[in-house]
């Protein structure tokens, strides 16, 4: 299931959402016009290294926020891009442009240290604005449950789209998150699934603490 846009308009235009999709872009950018030596360097000196960071919390916490802004490859930038495109201006619309800031960052740093957590001694950088992103959809389940995600599905050889509540896509999101989770070991190259689930699950708790604009 892809989700293509949903029905929920906003009161104002998503300044971060996009602020964030063109940093992204532009650091990706950046990493590709580096050799595989100096894209190492870049690695070990900005992504989260669980056995760095707790060798270090103090002179690696930085990293929490830096490996948010860096990806592995061309598709893994598109999703977590995507992603954040669809359900993340509701939530900026929300929260308020500045505490949506601090939300997105704060939920992709929990997910950070929930997967180094479980693997403590792991020397594989662990980047990407997943566990972010996955807190703005923790954030957008919450307010907007009966919200309708117009969502592109194959049938055998065909594309349709469906409007599918927000609860249902994202419910059936975390669900596969998890059983992948449960299948994969965390200290292993791959997907950092634990960092999926807690941001989603920080999303949901932190949306409330912080409440509304006003």
């Amino acid at each position: 299931m892809i989700p293509l846009y949903d029905d929920n308009p906003t009161q104002r235009s998503a300044f971060f959402v996009y602020a964030l999709i063109a940093a992204n872009v532009l650091i990706f950018g950046h990493e590709m016009r580096l050799s595989n030596p100096q894209l190492s360097l870049l690695l070990e000196a900005w992504a989260v290294i669980p056995r760095q960071l707790f060798a270090s919390p103090s002179r690696e916490a930085v990293t929490l926020l830096s490996s948010q802004f860096l990806h592995a490859d061309f598709f893994h930038l598109l999703g977590n891009m995507w992603f954040l495109w669809v359900f993340g201006n509701n939530v900026e619309d929300k929260l308020g442009r500045m505490q949506f800031l601090f939300f997105y960052l704060f939920c992709g740093a929990i997910a950070a240290i929930t997967q180094s957590v479980f693997s403590p001694g792991s020397a594989i950088p662990l980047i990407g604005a997943s566990g972010a992103i996955a807190g703005v959809m923790g954030a957008y389940i919450v307010r907007f449950p009966r919200a309708e995600i117009v969502t592109l599905i194959p049938i055998f050889i065909i594309l349709t789209t469906v409007r599918i509540p927000a609860l249902f896509f994202l419910g059936i999101w975390i669900a596969g998150q998890t059983i992948y989770a449960a299948m994969t070991n965390p200290g292993q190259p791959g997907v950092a699934y634990l960092a999926h689930i807690s941001g989603f699950v920080a999303g949901m708790v932190l949306v409330k603490i912080f409440g509304d604009r006003t």
